[in-house]
């Protein structure tokens, strides 16, 4: 049989007394908690380089002073003081703070910090050495003791560390692998071996490599990911193809445009969609097939299946009385060998094409915004499929041309009207 549950009665002594001292019990956790509260609320707030950081210290220190933040904050302001007597206060106050939280890898880290700036390397080491092991999987204390290293001169040693740093964070990743491509005079080979031999970290590599215009690099290293590991990292490789085209290296931006879907029917030296028989889009969704503006409404151009030398289809350019004295379409970044020879074959047809400024092909230098070649200007009136071709010569600093069709400058209000078709591109290196 259970024992009768006695219950004390608020109106006698020993119960008001019971209630009484449960609620002093009571607002006494809720004062010291909320002091806590307060002095870690003021350490937490407030900046080391604030003006006033030293006084919300002490402030935070009096309402919490077992707790290490206010006792770090006062430490770190004191810090700033590069004489002496700062520094070996500032020494004290941080190993205080370890006493007080020593299994906080953060507090370790701080303290490592305050003995190099007191010239107490061994304990430096010592102490970054405690936060990795604390915090093994975590990058910030990799990051903080191959740095210390560094400045040590213990190269070997501090990379050990930094290569760690890379397996999981990719803002501290992209921060080694540049910290070494300055080091080791951007040394491919070196910042590899800090690399982590992870997927995630060879997309990293690949698009850090591409922002340095380490194109051969970047794509090399885009290359050693496995198929599947390729399509994780999609996204990155068109932010590359992109990023390398703008930089005119041509060449490789056409790998990873072809790989990523961007471009994949292009070839190297070799025009895309040349007989026009697929159709185009969006002239800001390819890299290396034909733009065609749409901007100019007295200038119709569109694919035709009724008028083609060759295949199904042809393009069809209409002039509506167009009078502007530039024009720039029907475009196409082509890639080239460095100081290769090349000829352009073509074929155009006309009908009622009349103008002082006829339309012609011109190859164009993107890198160097010159013009290497055009073709004669399409012949007058209406006339058959006839092969057209210019020659070219590329600079020894370019790995692409421009194909696009221009006119000739006849002055101002000069109307070019009628119509020519395109068919059947082709380049062939001399």
């Amino acid at each position: 049989m259970n024992p009768p549950i006695k219950a004390f009665s608020a109106k006698s002594a020993v119960g008001r007394i019971a209630i009484a001292g449960a609620v002093l019990i009571t607002l006494l956790f809720c004062w010291f908690a909320i002091r806590w509260q307060i002095g870690t609320m003021f350490a937490d707030l407030t900046a080391v380089n604030d003006p006033n950081a030293q006084a919300f210290a002490d402030i935070g220190r009096s309402f919490a002073p077992s707790d290490p933040r206010p006792l770090w904050l006062a430490a770190s302001k004191i810090r700033e003081d590069f004489s002496q007597d700062g520094t070996e206060s500032a020494v004290s106050m941080m190993e205080d703070v370890v006493r007080l939280s020593p299994m906080d890898y953060r507090w370790w880290i701080e303290l490592g910090r305050t003995y190099e700036q007191a010239d107490r390397m061994d304990r430096a080491e010592a102490s970054f050495r405690q936060a990795a092991i604390l915090a093994p999987e975590y990058t910030y204390p990799r990051w903080q003791f191959g740095n210390f290293l560094i400045r040590r001169g213990r190269t070997e040693d501090a990379f050990e560390q930094l290569k760690l740093a890379t397996v999981k964070s990719s803002i501290y990743r992209d921060q080694v692998f540049s910290l070494a491509w300055d080091y080791f005079d951007k040394d491919p080979a070196r910042v590899e071996s800090l690399a982590a031999d992870i997927p995630d970290v060879r997309a990293n590599l690949a698009f850090f490599y591409a922002v340095r215009a380490a194109s051969e690099d970047s794509l090399r290293m885009w290359n050693s990911l496995p198929e599947e590991k390729k399509q994780e990292h999609i996204a990155t490789a068109k932010v590359i193809a992109k990023g390398l085209y703008d930089k005119g290296l041509y060449r490789q931006a056409l790998e990873f445009a072809k790989q990523t879907g961007i471009d994949p029917t292009a070839e190297q030296e070799t025009v895309t969609n040349a007989g026009f028989e697929s159709s185009w889009g969006n002239p800001d969704d390819t890299l290396f097939g034909w733009r065609v503006m749409r901007s100019e409404g007295r200038v119709d151009i569109n694919a035709d299946t009724n008028v083609k030398r060759e295949g199904n289809r042809s393009v069809k350019v209409n002039f509506r009385s167009f009078d502007r004295t530039e024009y720039y379409n029907l475009a196409q970044v082509v890639t080239s060998r460095p100081g290769a020879k090349y000829r352009l074959n073509f074929f155009v047809r006309t009908e009622n094409l009349t103008s002082a400024g006829m339309p012609l092909v011109q190859i164009w230098d993107p890198v160097t915004k010159a013009e290497l070649g055009r073709s004669q200007p399409f012949p007058t009136g209406t006339n058959d499929w006839q092969q057209m071709s210019v020659e070219f010569t590329v600079p020894e600093s370019s790995q692409g041309v421009e194909i696009r069709t221009i006119r000739d400058f006849c002055g101002e209000a000069c109307p070019l009207v009628g119509i020519f078709w395109y068919d059947e591109f082709r380049l062939d290196r001399l």
